[in-house]
């Protein structure tokens, strides 16, 4: 069958016949903007999400460090270990000092292990509930 050029494609494939080409789902599917919307928030929402995630994670971390680091008497005039007990003191906040043992070190893992772990409960906390919102 050769192309009748007074006639569209469809119609010249099908003999004359027009075609209703449909998406598949049919017409019960949601509009398109309102989907693209709701994907657009679900993933704003995703990356808020990895961003409070990643933020905790790095508090956390140096929390860590500077307990890892206070356990082990690491250099004190060593610029890295100065660097985290500077941050680590600056992010324990009010839990630096709740529980006073007599040894040192205990002190420093037992009050900035406290803080690291209610940063890491706030930060899954905030995660959670920005990935439901979205």
């Amino acid at each position: 069958m050769t192309a009748n050029p007074d006639r569209p494609p469809d119609q010249a494939a099908t003999g004359g016949h027009t075609t209703t080409r449909t998406e598949p789902g049919g017409e019960h599917r949601a509009p398109r903007t309102r989907r693209s919307l709701t994907a657009a928030r679900r993933r704003t929402a995703d990356a808020l999400a990895t961003v409070i995630s990643v933020i905790t994670t790095a508090v956390v971390l140096i929390l860590a460090v500077h307990i890892v680091f206070v356990a082990f008497e690491a250099n004190t005039a060593n610029g890295i270990v100065d660097w985290f007990g500077d941050r680590a003191t600056g992010l324990s906040w009010q839990f630096k000092d709740i529980f006073q043992p007599s040894d040192p070190k205990l002190e420093v893992a037992v009050n900035y292990g406290l803080a690291a772990l209610v940063y890491l409960l706030i930060g899954r906390l905030l995660t959670n509930l920005t990935r439901r919102l979205g």
